[in-house]
């Protein structure tokens, strides 16, 4: 009897770059990944409508550089969008995690541990799946199967970074996170934390959930990190 082949993992690249646009095209199809190729921001914005399950954006392109790209697309996709670019400096990343990207990779880059960082974001989509389908906190309600909050019956619009953080704060509650780990949430992968994003996006939910109530969810345990407290 003959099985359904698995669906191959899509993978959206864009670059301006033909060399390294080829060079990820070939390594990616090698790793049996089905490969969209886009050459600017705009065809980023055409090809959306493929399904990518994961984007690489590089930050420098024409027309819509990655950032306004990501700045796009983010209320639209929920999957890992991954920059490439030649520098980064504090602003940058603040941008860039406030844009609704997940990690960034300096050129010029290793294509292994590109590679390794496509395949961790891609399973910790796999892993998304939450043990509670909803939890009430005072009138705060989170339904983890659809990812969304509310404060009654009106819902609080959060980016998909802001959320991951009160995901795993809130199906924890009382347990003390560090800035390390909420940076994995942040970055999606391990790295050394930078507290001002990690307190950038803190300070967003807060003023968020702070519209409607003047408890506060999130209590800052000082020189250690954060802990839900619902």
């Amino acid at each position: 009897m003959c099985r359904d082949m698995p669906e191959k993992k899509k993978i959206l690249i864009a670059d301006d770059e033909h060399g390294i646009l080829q060079l990820l095209r070939d390594y990616f199809e090698m790793q049996d990944y089905q490969v969209i190729e886009a050459a600017n921001g705009v065809e980023v914005l055409e090809k959306l409508s493929l399904g990518p399950d994961l984007i690489i954006l590089d930050v420098g392109m024409p027309f819509l550089d990655g950032f306004e790209v990501c700045e796009r697309i983010r209320a639209h996709v929920s999957c890992p969008i991954l920059f490439l670019t030649a520098k980064i400096e504090e602003a940058d990343r603040i941008r860039g995690f406030m844009s609704g990207g997940d990690d960034y990779v300096l050129k010029p880059f290793s294509i292994d541990e590109l590679g390794a960082r496509v395949e961790a974001h891609l399973r910790r989509e796999s892993r998304k799946k939450t043990d509670g389908a909803v939890r009430i906190f005072d009138r705060l309600a989170i339904h983890y199967e659809e990812k969304s909050v509310y404060y009654g019956e009106v819902p609080v619009t959060l980016t998909k970074t802001e959320y991951g953080l009160v995901e795993l704060l809130s199906l924890n509650p009382g347990q003390v996170f560090g800035k390390e780990q909420l940076y994995e949430r942040v970055r999606g992968y391990d790295g050394s934390a930078d507290s001002s994003i990690v307190t950038e996006h803190i300070r967003r939910i807060r003023g968020k959930i702070g519209k409607y109530t003047d408890k506060t969810y999130i209590e800052t345990v000082w020189g250690v990190g954060y802990r839900w407290i619902g």
